[in-house]
């Protein structure tokens, strides 16, 4: 059976709720949101103030972990610095999930690359979670979106570099001397993905929001400015579905900007995180697209 995925043009706080509703899986307990903080100097990212209604809506936690390359958030005392002056406890509750250790150590038994995840601690606090992401290009994956939210996103900054090294090392001052073949990467990104997805046994829903598309990922402190025009909201209970769907609405644009993103996309084999995600079971990359006004 093709998974379902929920489209509406109209990018609004409301229609954000409104792409949630259509899902129809009220997600329980308590709820993670997963976000991205957005790196310092980054003008891309979802603001805080567009996503507040959804979060207030299901009575959310915005959680986030820390990264393992310089920046602004690669340390905990940087990154809390940098979610205050990007306002994102003015409207809601924000939890640095890794800020402390130890890490939460999630077994991956059937993974390509890796037999092992490390996410922040404090995942285990969560019954649910909401995986709210801002689909645009990324420099190392070829593409983000819910697939890289949960993978390199729920890492914590050993695990985001276990991810990157393709299982060969966590420590991040080890990233960049032990960078593998492009598709060990992006299958490491597979096998993370499905452990926050094995961990929450179907309570999850998945929201990609394509506005401001750059070619660069949030992380990116200089990226660059959109090469397309906002395409719409995006929802499923599916994450290999919704991001699919949305490589798709790329390619089938006739937005010329597009090809700045298709060739950062398949210059790195974006889509092979994808295939490997499906290939694991985390979902399926047959879908039927609903529109909904």
């Amino acid at each position: 059976m093709k998974s379902k995925v929920y489209f509406i043009k109209d990018i609004t706080p409301e229609n954000i709720i409104k792409a949630y509703e259509a899902l129809g899986k009220k997600l329980e307990g308590k709820v993670a949101i997963k976000m991205h903080s957005g790196e310092a100097g980054n003008q891309n990212y979802l603001r805080p103030e567009f996503v507040q209604d959804v979060i207030k809506y299901v009575g959310g936690t915005v959680v986030e972990c820390n990264t393992a390359y310089a920046g602004a958030r690669n340390t905990t005392e940087k990154h809390r610095e940098l979610i205050k002056e990007h306002e994102w406890e003015k409207y809601f509750p924000f939890d640095l999930m890794d800020a402390e250790g130890p890490d939460l150590e999630l077994d991956v038994p059937n993974g390509k690359i890796l037999k092992k995840n490390y996410v922040g601690k404090n995942l285990a606090n969560y019954d649910s979670m909401m995986v709210l992401s801002h689909f645009k290009g990324h420099a190392m994956g070829g593409f983000g979106g819910s697939l890289k939210q949960l993978s390199i996103g729920c890492a914590s900054s050993a695990g985001k570099t276990l991810i990157h090294t393709a299982g060969v090392t966590d420590n991040q001052y080890e990233l960049f001397n032990n960078l593998p073949a492009q598709d060990h990467f992006l299958e490491a990104m597979a096998d993370a993905a499905s452990s926050i997805v094995n961990h929450f046994n179907g309570n999850m829903v998945f929201i990609n929001v394509m506005k401001n598309i750059s070619v660069d990922c949030d992380c990116d402190g200089n990226a660059s400015a959109p090469c397309m025009a906002d395409i719409g909201i995006l929802a499923s209970l599916d994450p290999v579905a919704v991001d699919q769907a949305c490589l798709d609405l790329v390619y089938n644009s006739t937005d010329p900007g597009k090809d700045k993103l298709i060739e950062r996309i398949e210059s790195l084999h974006g889509v092979h995180t994808v295939e490997a995600a499906a290939d694991l079971g985390v979902g399926s990359r047959e879908y039927e697209l609903i529109t909904i006004e």
